[in-house]
């Protein structure tokens, strides 16, 4: 069965920190792009950040930039979203998706409708 897993959400203070995971089981990543997207309540969903299978390029959304850092590990087969200073507006679940799609980071970020798999999603809740 393909299939991606989300952990590490939870609560957590503001300008704390979290790591979150995406474990893939049933395929491997290696050769996949990856996107990370959230949706906060009442609101669409949005892209926080999309790796590239190409050139391992990373894009990041301005909301983000600068505190969030997406990352990969293939032997583990699990992807990474360090997310640091986090904000009250960061409160959301976010979802890791996968896609066999070699073109920017920052197209697939825009263009979600290249993602194959979904992961369930995991609530990130920033609160004092």
């Amino acid at each position: 069965q393909v299939q991606l897993v989300e952990s590490g959400g939870g609560l957590v203070q503001p300008g704390g920190s979290l790591r979150l995971s995406c474990a893939a089981s049933g395929f491997t990543l290696d050769y996949y792009a990856i996107g990370w997207f959230r949706q906060a309540p009442g609101k669409e969903r949005e892209p926080v950040s999309c790796i590239s299978s190409s050139d391992g390029s990373t894009f990041y959304a301005d909301s983000v930039k600068g505190r969030f850092t997406g990352s990969r590990d293939n032997a583990k087969n699990t992807v990474y979203l360090q997310m640091n200073s986090l904000k009250p507006e960061d409160t959301a679940v976010y979802y890791c998706a996968a896609a066999r799609f070699t073109g920017s980071s920052w197209y697939l970020c825009h263009h979600d409708r290249w993602l194959e798999v979904w992961g369930q999603g995991t609530l990130v809740t920033v609160s004092s």
